[in-house]
């Protein structure tokens, strides 16, 4: 996922502040499931569970992630888009009803674990953890390829 981010920030980074600032928040949001995960290059040495201040602040970060990419991301994409005399095309449409059909399971992992307790045994974890991973990697990549139909259309106003 880091790997496919960059590639994502290179592409896209410098093209507008509300995508540098999104950009930021999913990289944020990467290193930190990284961290949760265990993945590399926050491998852990012992085989800890994160703490549950640890999850709360991740479950914070995604709703936050979830909120910015449906209430102002999205909407300023599309105005943007609007402004430049296009309406939504179908694949535009089917993309964003599928970005959305992410965000209730996604949620879901932040309502498990945002008020864990610390004494809690987390056995399903390490499951969920995984889960979550694969949906935020299908949403970022559904989250890209909205913004790349929306970007090549605008290259090409109406009527050129």
């Amino acid at each position: 996922m880091l790997s496919k981010f960059e590639q994502v920030q290179q592409q896209w980074g410098g093209t507008s502040d509300v995508i540098d600032h999104w950009l930021v928040s999913r990289q944020q949001l990467l290193i930190d499931y990284c961290k949760l995960a265990g993945l590399p290059p926050f491998e852990r040495n012992t085989r800890q569970l994160p703490t549950s201040s640890q999850l709360q602040l991740f479950c914070q970060q995604v709703v936050d992630y979830i909120s910015a990419g449906h209430f102002k991301i999205y909407d300023m994409v599309m105005e943007k888009w609007n402004t430049a005399g296009y309406s939504p095309t179908e694949d535009i449409s089917l993309l964003y009803a599928s970005i959305t059909q992410t965000t209730d399971p996604i949620l879901n992992f932040t309502d498990r674990y945002s008020d864990i307790a610390e004494e809690n045994t987390l056995t399903d974890l390490d499951k969920d953890l995984s889960s979550i991973g694969e949906l935020l990697e299908l949403r970022f990549g559904l989250e890209d390829s909205l913004i790349e139909l929306i970007s090549e259309s605008l290259a090409c106003p109406p009527g050129a």
